[in-house]
Formats: structure tokens, C-alpha cells, sequence
């Protein structure tokens, strides 16, 4: 089935070849299944791209200028962690709203190799977290602070992608977020975190510790001991 024949053939080449590319899990794809499903002939590709690679190649720098404009898209507040929590919620939302294109960016990594777009995006975050670092509000270096996020942020990303629509929890990612903010904080910026969130420090923390635990299986505490845990960690987090 042909794309939206309204759409000019040049959009239609660049959905076509991103939603291909997000579908073919690792497999080759070829320049007719690309101009069949865009609805165009092989010359039009040739016209506008050159060829498959340079559509590719489109396909990802224009999916990285919507990224970098959601990313970019509102008014510092003045309080760097906060902007980094927004910064969290945009990239989950552009992956939500546009799945085929967020997959083609960030889900066809490959071992020992290093997208340029992943780069590009940590750099982004990084600027913020200098900024939380001036003001002393974290306790990490700012670039390892940003490969930690990211690799949360898109981690939770990849997992809400996956889920059906109707089943998608988005409290995964506030907490994922919170707690990672919280675990790259210094103590000054904790209680400020918990403010903002309206919540005690303790319930951030339990929050925090909560999600470390689910995601490490401790070997240190018996089954029924981290059941036990969990369940008190998960009272406390649920307060406010």
C-alpha cells in the first residue's frame, strides 16, 4: 500500500524509507520496495536523493532537526534540572509520536558502532547539565551525567514504543526520570528536586532506590527480603 498520494513526493520518499528502515530489523532494503511504497518511480528517488543512501542519509538528519527543534522548543526556566526534566518528557514524546522515525534514530544501533545522531543528542543534554553543574546542583561530571541520561531516556523510549497504545504507562518514564535526575544531584539540588516534584526528599529517594533495586537484581538481599523492600520502598514512594 501506497503512501498519502496528497503529499508532496519528496515527503512521501522520506516516510517511506523511515518507516522501512525502522521495520526491517537489520535487514537490506531495497530501492523498489522504497518507490512502491511511496508511490513514486525510481527516478523521482534519483531526483531528489542521488540515491538509496542519500535518502537514508535525509531520512536521519531530518528526523534529528525535529528532535534537536522539540528539544530546543521552550524558554530556559532559569533552573537547570528542570529544564533537564523537560528535556526528558520532549524526547519521550517525539518518540511516541513519531515511533518509525525515533526507531530509526536510536534503535538500529549496532555493536561498536556509534551513531553520529547519539553523539549529537548527548551533546544537547550536556549543555544543560554544564549549566546544573555552574550552579552546583550535580555531582557527576556533566558528560557522564548526559551518557547516563540518555541512555535512560531512550531505554524508556524503546520500551513505551513497544507497549500497545492503551497499555502504556507513562509513570515508567516520570520515575525513570526523577530517579536518575535525583541520583546525578548534590544534596543542595535534592531538595529542590523534591520540591518541584512536590514530594520529601525521603520519598525521591525511595523512588530512586526503588527503581535501582527493580533494575540491578540485588544479589545481596534474599528473594523474600527485596520483596519485603520493594513493597515498604513502594508505600513510601506512592506518598506524598
Amino acid at each position: 500500500m501506497s503512501l498519502d498520494d496528497q503529499l508532496p513526493p519528496k515527503i512521501r520518499l522520506l516516510r517511506a524509507a523511515a518507516e522501512l528502515l525502522a521495520n526491517s530489523e537489520g535487514s537490506s532494503i531495497s530501492t523498489r520496495q522504497i518507490t512502491k511504497l511511496a508511490g513514486v518511480t525510481a527516478p523521482t528517488l534519483y531526483h531528489h536523493f542521488g540515491d538509496k543512501e542519500g535518502l537514508f542519509d535525509a531520512v536521519v538528519t531530518a528526523g534529528f532537526e525535529e528532535y534537536v527543534a522539540g528539544e530546543r522548543d521552550f524558554e530556559p526556566s532559569g533552573e537547570p534540572l528542570v529544564d533537564v526534566r523537560r528535556m526528558w518528557d520532549n524526547h519521550v514524546q517525539f518518540g511516541l509520536t513519531q515511533p518509525h522515525l525515533y526507531l530509526v534514530m536510536f534503535g538500529n544501533i549496532r555493536p561498536e558502532s556509534r551513531p553520529s545522531i547519539v553523539s549529537d543528542a548527548e551533546s544537547l543534554l550536556e549543555e544543560m547539565l554544564s549549566k546544573a553543574a555552574i550552579s552546583g546542583l550535580i555531582n557527576v561530571p556533566p558528560r557522564e551525567a548526559a551518557r547516563s541520561m540518555l541512555a535512560a531516556n531512550v531505554g524508556t523510549t524503546l520500551m513505551l514504543i513497544a507497549e500497545p497504545a492503551e497499555e502504556r504507562n507513562l509513570e515508567l518514564s516520570t520515575m525513570t526520570r526523577d530517579s536518575m535526575i535525583f541520583a546525578i544531584s548534590t544534596e543542595k539540588a535534592r531538595d529542590a528536586v523534591a520540591e518541584d516534584l512536590g514530594k520529601s526528599p525521603v520519598v525521591v529517594a525511595a523512588i530512586a532506590l526503588n527503581a535501582a533495586l527493580q533494575a540491578s537484581r540485588s544479589d545481596q538481599l534474599s528473594s523474600s527480603e527485596l520483596k519485603l523492600f520493594l513493597e515498604w520502598l513502594h508505600r513510601i514512594s506512592g506518598s506524598s
